[in-house]
């Protein structure tokens, strides 16, 4: 929109124009966005004033409002930032393979080298609760370079650390940086999309999450099978990182349409010499300081997990989930070794959860059907329940697929009915994690950024400890016995959305954070 347009728009004392605000979810990491969709409101009887001197989009119509991109710019940003998370994800689990190698280097325990997968993780669990509300005050673009930059460039004292404190220490950061950009890009797919069509993109991005623990393994194997370095496995992901850098630089624009407003306004100004236009993020930036955001964010998450305790509930049950995707960093080189798999091999195991992801990713135009027929079925919008019918399917896959990968893991059975059960529970695990995040989101509605946070900080906590006493749990009951436990956990939970299908209406009347 040039600028003559906008100084009609904004010297206009009566404007037909409203906002109507909606909400979307982050199912990976937490983030929930409040969107303002512009739209013509026309009435005779009824007229919106607004401030003359308030900059906003022009009408429904504004080509820089991110909802009106066209669908490759919006596909670019997506594909772009999803790879980012892959990558993050990818370093969290790459070390897996290289266990021999820091046992010989460092003179340490196979414990402790699964600390370099825990503290990573401990990182990712932090990071979004303390620099997530960030992006609401500089936008996503900032936060993206500036996280990603960090990640890049902390990845070079891990690959050349000469001590194991170096290597933990950095560990650390190197998940806590590439948290941040974790955060954001469900932000991201909210201020492009609507909260129905942003259904499968937030699909995608979650999957791109998983997928990247599953390459971890698979790059590590291949180093550690032709180079008897460790380190070379780092220097691949800083090269990919890197790649990525310059791609976030180049085609990833701001997509947080206040802050895209607050710079028409700042431009206004200046050619104008009109000082009294503003935006409401400028406002928004004066009553509030970013730290005083970051501890009401953190202050909330506390809360809720004291008094909500559904919730606790469902962060128990996403964090055992993904709990045990670490632990199969410590079960599959036990389990292939048996079958005389080399490195390389024992990290193409994994591929079956890569191809559990992409089937999880094929269905989620049908349970986008079903809440779409749901929805007109009533003639109201879905409800929190509704969107449980993929947990519904997937309680029951992950128990199974755990079953399966227990009483196959001997070395007398075939390797590949083991990998078919890793395949089987990724699969529910993709789609119990698709469910519960969309119904934390809709259920926890006005604190919902908060909800999905806390569950961001138990199940990422979970994670960092479930390799830890994996390694305990395979040594003392076996990896059949281990994962047979694990998949009794599951077990437990298959009542869960179920439960809520029925009485999640009852519940929501007993919260005190919860809408009726």
């Amino acid at each position: 929109m040039s600028a003559p347009e906008t100084l009609i728009r904004s010297a206009s004392p009566v404007s037909t124009a409203t906002q109507t605000r909606t909400q979307s979810i982050d199912i990976e990491h937490g983030k929930v966005q409040e969107d303002i969709e512009p739209h013509e409101k026309q009435s005779n009887s009824e007229k919106v004033i607004n401030d003359p001197n308030e900059v906003t989009f022009q009408d429904a119509h504004d080509r820089e409002n991110p909802a009106n991109w066209s669908e490759r710019k919006k596909a670019t940003v997506l594909i772009i930032t999803s790879l980012g998370s892959t990558v993050v994800t990818c370093s969290s689990s790459v070390m897996s393979s290289a266990s021999e190698s820091l046992q010989r280097q460092f003179h340490i325990s196979r414990e402790v080298t699964v600390l370099t997968i825990s503290l990573f993780v401990i990182g990712i669990a932090v990071g979004p609760v303390l620099l997530g509300p960030l992006s609401e005050f500089y936008g996503r673009r900032p936060i993206y370079l500036i996280s990603f930059a960090a990640f890049f460039l902390l990845q070079f004292p891990v690959a050349f650390a000469n001590n194991l404190p170096v290597l933990l220490i950095f560990r650390f950061l190197v998940g806590a940086a590439g948290s941040a950009f974790l955060a954001n890009v469900g932000g991201s797919i909210s201020d492009m999309y609507s909260p129905i069509d942003a259904y499968i993109p937030m699909a995608l991005f979650s999957s791109s999450t998983f997928l990247g623990p599953v390459l971890g393994p698979i790059i590590g194997g291949f180093v550690q099978e032709f180079s008897s370095r460790w380190q070379w496995m780092l220097y691949a992901l800083i090269i990919w990182s890197f790649i990525q850098l310059l791609a976030l630089f180049f085609f990833t624009p701001e997509t947080l349409a206040s802050v895209i407003l607050a710079k028409r306004a700042k431009k206004l100004r200046k050619e104008t010499g009109n000082q009294q236009l503003y935006t409401q993020h400028e406002r928004k930036l004066a009553s509030m300081t970013p730290l005083n955001a970051l501890l009401q964010n953190v202050k909330r998450v506390f809360v809720l997990l004291a008094l909500e305790p559904l919730l606790v509930l469902l962060c128990i049950w996403t964090a055992i989930l993904l709990g045990i995707i670490y632990c199969f960093f410590v079960f599959f080189p036990v389990v292939y070794a048996r079958h005389g798999f080399s490195e390389y091999q024992i990290g193409l195991a994994f591929l079956g959860l890569g191809v559990s992801n992409v089937i999880a990713l094929l269905t989620t135009p049908f349970w986008k059907s079903r809440l779409v027929k749901h929805s007109k079925s009533r003639g109201t919008p879905p409800t929190p329940e509704d969107r449980l019918e993929p947990a519904m399917a997937g309680c029951l896959l992950a128990p199974i697929g755990l079953f399966i990968f227990a009483f196959t893991s001997y070395a007398n059975v075939h390797w590949i009915a083991s990998i078919i059960g890793s395949c089987i529970f990724g699969i529910g695990l993709i789609l119990n994690f698709l469910a519960i995040f969309n119904y934390t989101a809709t259920y926890w509605r006005p604190v919902a950024a908060s909800a999905l946070a806390a569950n961001a900080l138990i199940r990422c906590s979970f994670a960092a400890a479930f390799p830890l006493f994996g390694v305990q749990m395979a040594d003392r009951l076996g990896t059949a016995g281990a994962a047979g436990l694990l998949a009794g956990l599951n077990v437990i939970m298959i009542p869960v959305p179920f439960a809520l299908y029925q009485y999640g209406p009852w519940l929501r009347t007993k919260s005190r954070f919860v809408q009726a």
